[in-house]
């Protein structure tokens, strides 16, 4: 496999380099001091500066105003976003422009794309159903309206990231023949409301309810296999960000052990230390050899998903998806390990990482369960 990045992506991890070096981790009060939220709305300050750096457009089509860039790109910006802890829905706006892009209609991406990357129009999406633990194409049903070829949406969708600050949900919903589609929904409708919840890392949830929510057809998505790509693609990028959280706290990590001393040595010397600090290294470089993989299947230029390996590209984000989850855990909890009594002050920014780690680790969901669907598809799949 060759992971080498083109000169656009290298030059998209250097704007966002720019851009995020002016983020800082603890801009927020901490989520361990924080009966609520910890904040009221995403960074606008850092999203200004996303659009004017042109890296709200990465995805986007030159018609639209955008670079043209494939998912590969979106995940390397969000790998250096996770690095600071950005506030800012960038892989939501990011994963729906391009499934706009990819599999919209083209008065709905001429009216929408352009404002998306001038920073104009925030976008989020509903990923996880009801409960949390059944297909979220399953929690709304839709139906189209007698006589003008709107949709109607029934449903509930819960933990919905950015929700109160987005302009725009993409909701998915399963139509009236058992297909998948893709509601892009204003935050401000008839029907709809919104209650709010607190994630783990004490950032504003919502629970969407739509009751009779009324759409035009032009922003429905009901292009076969486009909910499950946008899920794919929203699944590669939150392992890029359990990515860039990773070699953030184990560089925090190196960083102090380097310093603390013991017995008159630096602990980063000692044996134990450097074994279990080289154990995380290997989880990392493995969730990047998936991630890239998993995201070049997704960039493919093949709808149908079988280009780049015998198996469906759902097989290489469930590879990705296992090793972030498990990953990020294992990189956290040493890292909380090695920095001793320290890594819990509150001082000290290592507990929002850990905050964060653990919202990523909840949204990927366990790894048994991407295990068993490898199974299934490898059954399905003889590779023989």
């Amino acid at each position: 496999m060759d992971f080498t990045f083109t000169e656009e992506q290298q030059a998209a991890v250097e704007a966002a380099r720019a851009v995020f070096s002016g983020v800082a981790p603890d801009a927020v009060p901490s989520p361990a001091l924080t009966a609520g939220a910890v904040a009221d709305d995403i960074d606008r300050a850092l999203w200004a500066r996303l659009a004017a750096a042109d890296l709200l457009s990465l995805v986007l089509g030159p018609e639209h105003g955008g670079a043209g860039l494939d998912p590969v790109a979106l995940c390397l910006v969000l790998r250096e976003s996770a690095r600071m802890l950005a506030r800012v829905p960038l892989l939501e706006t990011g994963a729906v422009a391009a499934a706009v892009r990819r599999f919209g209609g083209s008065e709905c991406a001429s009216r929408l794309l352009p404002r998306v990357g001038r920073g104009e129009v925030v976008l989020t999406a509903a990923t996880s159903g009801r409960t949390g633990h059944d297909p979220a194409e399953l929690a709304v049903s839709a139906r189209r309206a007698p006589g003008d070829g709107a949709w109607l949406l029934d449903g509930v969708q819960t933990a919905v990231p950015w929700a109160q600050c987005a302009d725009l949900i993409a909701v998915p919903a399963h139509a009236e023949d058992g297909r998948a589609v893709i509601a892009l929904v204003p935050r401000i409708r008839d029907g709809l409301s919104l209650a709010g919840q607190i994630s783990t890392s004490g950032e504003l949830l919502a629970e969407v309810r739509l009751d009779g929510v009324r759409i035009d057809g032009g922003d429905v998505i009901d292009t076969e296999g486009s909910w499950d790509w946008l899920r794919g693609l929203l699944t590669a990028g939150t392992c890029a960000l359990a990515l860039g959280l990773g070699e953030q706290v184990l560089s925090m990590t190196s960083e102090y052990t380097g310093k603390r001393e013991q017995f008159g040595f630096p602990v980063a010397t000692f044996q134990a230390v450097a074994v279990q600090a080289a154990d995380r290294y290997i989880d990392l470089r493995a969730m990047e050899a998936t991630l890239w993989q998993a995201a070049w299947r997704l960039g493919a230029d093949d709808r149908n998903g079988s280009v780049g390996g015998p198996l469906p590209v759902s097989g290489d984000v469930a590879v990705a998806k296992i090793w972030a989850s498990e990953g990020v855990r294992r990189v956290v909890q040493t890292a909380q390990h090695l920095h001793g009594g320290f890594g819990a002050d509150t001082d000290y920014a290592l507990h929002r990482y850990h905050a964060w780690a653990k919202q990523l680790e909840l949204g990927l969901g366990p790894a048994a369960a991407h295990e068993e669907a490898l199974g299934e598809l490898l059954a399905s799949h003889p590779l023989g």
